[in-house]
């Protein structure tokens, strides 16, 4: 039998394969729709071992699905717009359109070598004007909705990358991208009010089928707080004169502490802060006078950017007292009369509306035209898109500006409205407005009438399972929940949700335990290791590093890796223990046909291993299911085995092995399939079915020791006795050779489990 050459065999039915094998019918008869996505990638250049992780192990999950009989729809796209592509053109002097695409080459022929089964025909690009000019066309049916409104906020700045962030775009006060130490500015910003769903957002949680951590995630970020609003009225000052009426409302959750305030705290940026030292706030609950403070820890746009500090029960005014000389006032809690008299109930949330506008020039632009008679109008829509001009200056204006405020006869057009001069927005759209219905564009990406008909994402949507990464959410996952909404509301969605279910995936770590980064030297270039071992080995190694269902961090181990090529080589090599295969092809077990009690030759076979062979075939498929697939493959490692210590093997049993193999390994297992002349593709093959009552244990495999080290194992009935057990280990050949010639000097016994020997 010639050897295992992964890169003849990976090459060959990647072409074979090409860009068609899974291209997927919105019908198929007898088969029922399953919408399975992954978070589309940026194209930074090339891909890698995040990239496989992310992709190549839920393909394991979309080849199950098929087999089993569901139409599959597993696409794949490009979340092209971005800062990276424009900061790598003030870099390297490259046009971003230039580097976008030439790295969408790459990645694309990177992404058909880990075999994974996309669905090519689908694939979008958001950098494309095909798709951005319904990004834009959604966009203004949310500003005709009167959800989006511009207005003078205080924003994140960047100072690096010259571009305002949204509050999920900074990480510990610094940006997100690049790092840098995040600036606050007052700047004129599009906002899309995201708060005005803060509810829904809240409660549909409760129907989505997702882990807690992700609901608990969400409910913190949104942060509903039901409390109260009470006033208390500004004591007269040669800058607030009396008369005035001038008040402060501020917001609690603890209206019945309204006794023990002894301070009001304010944000910096709240109306009185500048007065604050020369001011005195008087409780209406017993006409105390109490100072007023600027507090840091008082946020602007939480409640009435303004609070009352009650030492004696939170801890945050506590601190401030003490650091302030401010007195704790113990006092009794205010009777419900009492506060409710002076307490007005409300409802607040931390979450703030979505700042969408970004100063640079990589990304969709804005279609709204200013006229100074007309204010700001849409784009008329005959005139989408509104595309992106080509410039030579990719720097942002000193001002604060996008670089698209240079190109002057781009930005300068008649108003659409009275048609007098009018300027073109020159902010472009964060990214995360891209990459809030681009799985709807999936359902129909060739359509120039509309972003999708209702007909083909009635097909397809909600989608079915939602595969992405822990850091998105509370950014895309929100978003894009959010923007669904929206458009149920516009009538332009038939769904609440966009997704049934969602799952966060983990994170693959360097050999070193870190985090991969090119500035620690310890990133895993995916392109060598395939080089090296093959893609079935990198697919089958990231499934097996730990459970892809739970988020944990799994380093990256040359070991590991290369104990999975040795157990592909050994697959490979089972099939010298088939009986020769038929000169024609012959068609594999149909679906529910198993061998049983024997080997093709009339060979004995022991009932035990054909209860494997069944128990196999159930944990296979449910740990899929469950996405546990590094359970699923240890499953299938002690099948091998087991075929690996018979002496001849049934063409039948092997043909699936080779069905639960592959997809994990899917060139491997195609190879190994027509190798022996079974028909058509194995990925087409049915998955098998299993008998239940043999999945039972009525048989147990019990592993042999001698000096302490394994050296075989066998198949017995569950209680057998001691004595059997014994003279059943001590007949194996593996066991007879470590045996021979020593002497005995203790046994053990573990029932149902293990038997060791200790020799002299």
């Amino acid at each position: 039998m010639k050897s295992y050459n992964h890169s003849a065999v990976e090459k060959k039915w990647q072409k074979k394969w090409g860009k068609s094998a899974y291209k997927t019918q919105d019908k198929k008869k007898g088969a029922e729709n399953f919408y399975f996505l992954t978070e589309f990638p940026y194209p930074s250049g090339n891909l890698h071992v995040g990239h496989w992780y992310a992709f190549a192990v839920p393909d394991i999950l979309a080849r199950y699905l098929r087999m089993t009989g569901k139409n599959v729809l597993y696409p794949i796209g490009f979340d092209a717009f971005g800062l990276p592509a424009e900061n790598a053109a003030l870099q390297h002097g490259l046009n971003p359109h230039t580097w976008t695409y030439e790295n969408i080459a790459y990645m694309r022929k990177q992404f058909i070598s880990m075999g994974a089964s996309f669905d090519w025909s689908r694939e979008i690009t958001t950098c494309d004007p095909a798709y951005y000019k319904w990004t834009q066309w959604l966009f203004l049916k949310l500003y005709e909705r009167g959800l989006v409104y511009r207005k003078k906020t205080e924003v994140n700045w960047c100072p690096k990358d010259k571009t305002v962030l949204a509050n999920e775009q900074v990480k510990d006060e610094k940006c997100e991208r690049c790092g840098t130490s995040v600036e606050k500015r007052k700047m004129e910003q599009w906002n899309i009010k995201i708060t005005e769903y803060a509810e829904r957002l809240l409660s549909d949680l409760d129907v989505l089928d997702c882990p807690e951590e992700i609901k608990i995630a969400q409910r913190n970020w949104i942060g509903k707080s039901e409390g109260a609003e009470i006033e208390f009225k500004i004591h007269p000052t040669p800058t607030l004169p009396k008369g005035k009426g001038v008040s402060v409302k501020v917001f609690t959750t603890r209206p019945d502490t309204l006794f023990g305030v002894s301070f009001i705290a304010l944000a910096p940026s709240h109306p009185f802060a500048k007065d604050a030292k020369n001011l005195r706030a008087i409780n209406p609950a017993n006409n105390e006078e109490v100072p007023v403070f600027v507090a840091d820890y008082v946020v602007e746009d939480y409640g009435t950017g303004a609070v009352m500090g009650v030492p004696a029960h939170d801890e945050r005014d506590r601190e401030f007292a003490l650091k302030n000389n401010i007195p704790v006032k113990n006092s009794e809690l205010a009777p419900k009369e009492v506060f409710e008299k002076f307490a007005q109930k409300t409802t607040t949330y931390k979450l703030h509306d979505w700042v969408v506008s970004r100063q640079r020039y990589w990304g969709t632009p804005i279609p709204l035209i200013h006229c100074e008679k007309c204010e700001y109008q849409p784009v008329p829509e005959k005139d989408l898109p509104v595309l992106l001009p080509p410039i030579k200056d990719y720097v942002p204006t000193g001002d604060g500006r996008s670089p698209l405020a240079k190109a002057r006869k781009w930005a300068e057009v008649k108003c659409p409205a009275c048609g007098g001069k009018a300027e073109r927005e020159t902010d472009t759209l964060d990214t995360f407005v891209d990459s809030s219905w681009y799985f709807l564009r999936y359902t129909d990406p060739k359509n120039k009438k509309e972003f999708a008909s209702r007909k083909k994402m009635g097909a397809w949507l909600p989608v079915d399972f939602y595969s992405g990464g822990a850091e998105h959410t509370t950014m895309h996952l929100l978003y894009s929940r959010f923007w669904h909404k929206a458009l149920f509301d516009l009538g332009l969605v038939s769904d609440k949700e966009p997704y049934v279910r969602r799952m966060n995936r983990g994170l693959i770590l360097g050999s070193d335990g870190q985090k991969m980064s090119k500035s620690r030297g310890n990133v895993i270039d995916p392109d060598e290791e395939v080089k090296q071992v093959g893609a079935d080995t990198v697919r089958i190694y990231l499934a097996f590093i730990g459970p892809y269902n739970e988020t944990g961090s799994y380093p990256w181990d040359k070991g590991g890796i290369a104990g999975i090529r040795r157990f592909l080589e050994r697959v490979w090599r089972l099939q010298d223990k088939i009986h020769p295969p038929p000169r024609k092809p012959s068609a594999p077990p149909s679906k529910g046909e198993l061998r049983n009690s024997s080997l093709e030759g009339g060979v004995s076979r022991r009932e035990t291993e054909d209860v494997l062979l069944h128990q196999t075939i159930k944990k296979v498929g449910e740990d899929i299911i469950a996405m546990k697939f590094n359970t699923a493959i240890s499953a299938l490692m002690v099948l091998s085995k087991a075929f690996e210590s018979e002496k001849a093997g049934a063409r039948e049993d092997f043909a699936i092995f080779l069905q639960l193999l592959a997809p994990f390994a899917p060139h491997i297992a195609e190879e190994l399939w027509h190798e022996n002349n079974f028909k058509g593709s194995v990925h087409k093959a049915p998955w098998p079915t299993y008998d239940e009552a043999k999945t039972r244990e009525a048989s147990v495999t019990i592993v042999i020791q001698v000096n302490g080290k394994i050296r075989g194992s066998f198949f017995a009935p569950r209680g057998v006795t001691e004595a059997d057990a014994f003279a059943r280990a001590e007949a194996l050949p593996e066991a007879a050779a470590r045996l021979s010639g020593k002497q005995i000097k203790k046994r053990f016994f573990v029932k149902d489990r293990l038997v060791s020997f200790v020799t002299t």
